[in-house]
């Protein structure tokens, strides 16, 4: 969940609407491409559709109902590179990651128990996220505030097994 595998830079061309070399730093994620597809090609998009058209945001414009955090979840719990099965959530400022330490079933992680640890990281003095701040008693109430937003944005993404 690391800033280096989730800034991915989207580049998108259509003079006719979008003016040229803007930059965003709204949170947009790879669920917004079919909305966004669908918005450009004058189809409607379902309701049951996981994502937002990106199109105001392309214009240069902030849609006010627009997100300000992401839920992430890696399930291949020890399956790449050992990396423990974890979740969490990020917005413009703060990162908090939830190591929960079992594989839970999913297929391709290996079933083996690690111990769960947290992760706070202050994006704006970090950005490199080399300083684990979740114990720190500053962050006390970040912490609080970001483990609610884990909540709220994990329960419309459970799978249903």
């Amino acid at each position: 969940m690391y800033e280096a595998s989730m800034r991915i830079p989207l580049l998108v061309r259509y003079p006719r609407e979008i003016p040229g070399a803007g930059v965003s730093d709204q949170i947009a994620l790879n669920v917004d491409f079919a909305p966004t597809l669908l918005d450009y090609a004058g189809i409607a998009i379902p309701d049951d559709i996981q994502g937002s058209s990106l199109r105001t945001s392309l214009a240069g414009e902030t849609p006010a109902d627009w997100r300000t955090s992401m839920y992430y979840r890696y399930w291949m719990h020890l399956a790449h590179f050992n990396i423990p099965a974890h979740y969490g959530v990020r917005t413009e400022c703060y990162k908090l990651i939830y190591y929960y330490g079992e594989a839970l079933g999913s297929g391709g992680a290996i079933d083996r128990s690690t111990p769960p640890e947290w992760e706070l990281f202050d994006l704006e003095k970090d950005s490199h996220e080399m300083q684990n701040v979740y114990a720190d008693p500053a962050y006390a109430g970040i912490v609080v505030e970001l483990k609610a937003e884990v909540v709220a944005e994990r329960l419309p993404n459970l799978n249903p097994l």
